[in-house]
């Protein structure tokens, strides 16, 4: 491998290093809040959760769908084009759908925003830009950006990535404690591997 290849490696392991630390220094708890808050109203209702983005956020909704339906929160994996093609059938007025955007920009996300509220659902906006489209038609915004990408030619999403995942993270936790889910639920849950057993000091 060549010294660039090096270099690259190690910018990348730099940006994360400082740049994931003041993301999170400036994360703001209220947008987690407001969010959770409009999650439970939903699920009062008897609504539920929907998860959605397009093309590597998209990836990373499928993860965050399965991490909060395994900790407490049902969650359902909306396909970012396939909304506007038949999958908005899914939906009923009063879910919520959170959506993952790190522009909050594209034509793609407007067209599906614009079918999820065209059905009666609220909106989370996930995304990098406080004044984006997306933060404008969301009814909660948790902020993601990111100063840099981290890696050569800064386009491709890493940085990004990590700060839509990590705000994402946050907010399960807060759900999942809301629940207090006991380690026995969560075995119920999870009976295979490792983690569906419980450890001595939950018996």
């Amino acid at each position: 491998m060549t010294k660039e290849c090096r270099e690259a490696y190690d910018t990348f392991l730099g940006t994360v290093k400082t740049d994931l630390t003041e993301f999170i220094d400036q994360m703001d708890y209220s947008e987690i809040e407001k969010a959770a808050d409009l999650i439970k109203e939903a699920q009062k209702n008897g609504n539920r959760v929907h998860i959605s983005g397009i093309g590597k956020p998209g990836h990373i909704a499928g993860y965050i769908a399965s991490l909060m339906s395994s900790t407490g929160n049902p969650t359902y994996f909306l396909h970012g084009t396939e909304a506007v093609h038949g999958s908005c059938g899914q939906l009923v007025p009063g879910d919520v759908v959170i959506f993952i955007s790190n522009s909050g920009q594209t034509n793609e996300m407007r067209a599906t925003i614009t079918a999820v509220i065209n059905n009666g659902c609220k909106v989370i906006g996930v995304s990098g830009g406080r004044d984006s489209w997306l933060a404008e038609h969301s009814d909660a915004f948790i902020y993601a950006g990111v100063k840099a990408e981290g890696g050569p030619l800064n386009r491709a999403p890493r940085m990004s990535i990590l700060a839509e995942t990590l705000v994402l993270q946050a907010l399960s936790t807060v759900l999942q404690q809301d629940k207090d889910i006991t380690p026995q639920q969560y075995v119920k849950w999870h009976p295979g591997g490792t983690l569906g057993h419980l450890r001595e000091n939950e018996k």
